[in-house]
C-alpha cells in the first residue's frame, strides 16, 4: 500500500510538473505571438526604430555621429510612411536628411570663426519664423493631402511635420529649445502612430519622450558651462 501510494504522489507530482511547462510554453507563445504582431512583420521598420532611438541618444550627448545615423535612420523611414499612407511624415524624412547634413557642417563650424557651435538660447525672431512656419505648412501642406491624395490624416499629419521641421531647425543650430518642441511633437506622435498601426514606432516615440527630456537637461548643463567659460568670475 505504501508503494502505491508513492507512485501516485510521484504520479501527480510529474503531472505538475509538465502542466507547469505546457503553461510556460503557451505564455512564450502568446508573448511572441504578440510581438510578432506588433512588429508587423517588418524588419525594416525595426531596424528604423533601433537606428532612429541611436540617432537621438547621440544628439542629446551631443555627439557628431547622431547626424550619419539620422540619415540612414530617416532613408529607411521614407519606405515606412510610404507604405503606412502617412506621405507628408515621408516627405518630411527627405527634409530631415538634408537638414542633417548642413547640421553637421554646423556643429563642426556653425560658431564664431568657423569654431564649433556651442549651446544657446533662441532669438525672439526665430520663433516668431517657426510660429509662421508651422502655420503655412499645416494649413497649406493639409489641404493638399486631404484634397488630392489618400493620406490619412492630413492636418495633423502636416502639423506634427512642421512642428519636427522647426525642432530640427532649432537643434541644427543648437538651440536648448528645440527639445521644448521635440516633447511637445512626441506626445502627439504616439497617439498617431499607435492608431496607424505602427505599434513599434509609437513605442519609439514614447522612448523619444524620455530622450527629449534627457537631452534638455543635459544641453541647458552644457549651456551652463559654457556661459560659466565665456564669463569667468572675477577674481579679488
Amino acid at each position: 500500500m505504501l508503494v502505491s501510494f508513492d507512485h501516485a504522489e510521484n504520479y501527480a507530482a510529474w503531472r505538475g510538473v509538465l502542466v507547469s511547462s505546457f503553461s510556460c510554453l503557451a505564455v512564450v507563445q502568446s508573448l511572441y505571438e504578440f510581438w510578432t504582431a506588433a512588429a508587423g512583420g517588418s524588419a525594416l521598420e525595426w531596424v528604423a526604430v533601433l537606428t532612429g532611438f541611436v540617432c537621438v541618444w547621440l544628439a542629446a550627448r551631443e555627439s557628431l555621429w547622431n547626424f550619419p545615423v539620422a540619415i540612414f535612420s530617416c532613408a529607411l523611414y521614407i519606405l515606412v510612411y510610404y507604405r503606412a499612407g502617412l506621405y507628408s511624415d515621408g516627405f518630411l524624412q527627405i527634409l530631415f536628411i538634408g537638414l542633417s547634413v548642413y547640421g553637421w557642417y554646423q556643429w563642426l563650424y556653425g560658431g564664431r570663426s568657423h569654431s564649433e557651435l556651442h549651446v544657446t538660447r533662441a532669438r525672439p525672431f526665430e520663433w516668431v519664423a517657426c510660429a509662421a512656419f508651422v502655420l503655412a505648412y499645416t494649413l497649406g501642406a493639409g489641404y493638399y493631402l486631404q484634397h488630392h491624395t489618400t493620406a490619412t490624416l492630413p492636418h495633423w499629419d502636416s502639423f506634427t511635420t512642421a512642428v519636427s521641421l522647426a525642432a530640427q531647425y532649432l537643434l541644427m543650430r543648437k538651440r536648448l529649445e528645440n527639445w521644448w518642441l521635440w516633447i511637445f511633437v512626441d506626445i502627439l506622435y504616439v497617439p498617431i502612430l499607435w492608431y496607424k498601426q505602427l505599434y513599434p514606432t509609437s513605442a519609439l516615440y514614447a522612448l523619444y519622450l524620455g530622450l527629449a527630456v534627457y537631452g534638455y537637461l543635459e544641453w541647458r548643463r552644457a549651456s551652463h558651462v559654457a556661459v560659466g567659460k565665456a564669463h569667468p568670475a572675477s577674481t579679488v
